[in-house]
């Protein structure tokens, strides 16, 4: 082997190691720094209503990332979300990336809310 296929092996090894340092760090999450754009910041007018801003902060962090406080992220991302019995309450996530996962078990993320809501409560 010469050096520059010496070189090129080195500096391919180096980035399979970034990716796999960031694949490492944020697997299972597929949400958050890791979505492209997540860390971007949002444009002027998306200031929360009043309203909006005591729900926010009743209930605190994220259903899907419970260790990220809603805010961290950016502004906090408002979803309408249809439980079981068919009402629909707000559910408050920390970036774009968990919307999916609140979509797919709505329950979960229900169930999720009021417990950080009760727990904010005490």
């Amino acid at each position: 082997m010469n050096f520059k296929t010496i070189g090129v092996v080195l500096l391919a090894a180096a980035i399979a190691a970034g990716g796999g340092y960031a694949a490492w760090k944020y697997y299972g999450h597929g949400c958050c720094r890791a979505v492209a754009g997540a860390d971007e910041p949002k444009s002027a007018g998306t200031t929360p209503e009043p309203d909006d801003a005591a729900l926010i902060a009743s209930q605190g962090y994220c259903p899907v990332m419970p260790d990220t406080k809603l805010g961290e992220m950016g502004e906090p991302i408002k979803l309408m979300v249809k439980g079981k019995d068919g009402k629909e309450e707000p559910v408050f996530i920390c970036c774009k990336g968990c919307k999916r996962k609140v979509l797919a078990d709505p329950d979960m993320a229900l169930a999720k809310v009021t417990e950080l809501r009760a727990a904010a409560g005490k």
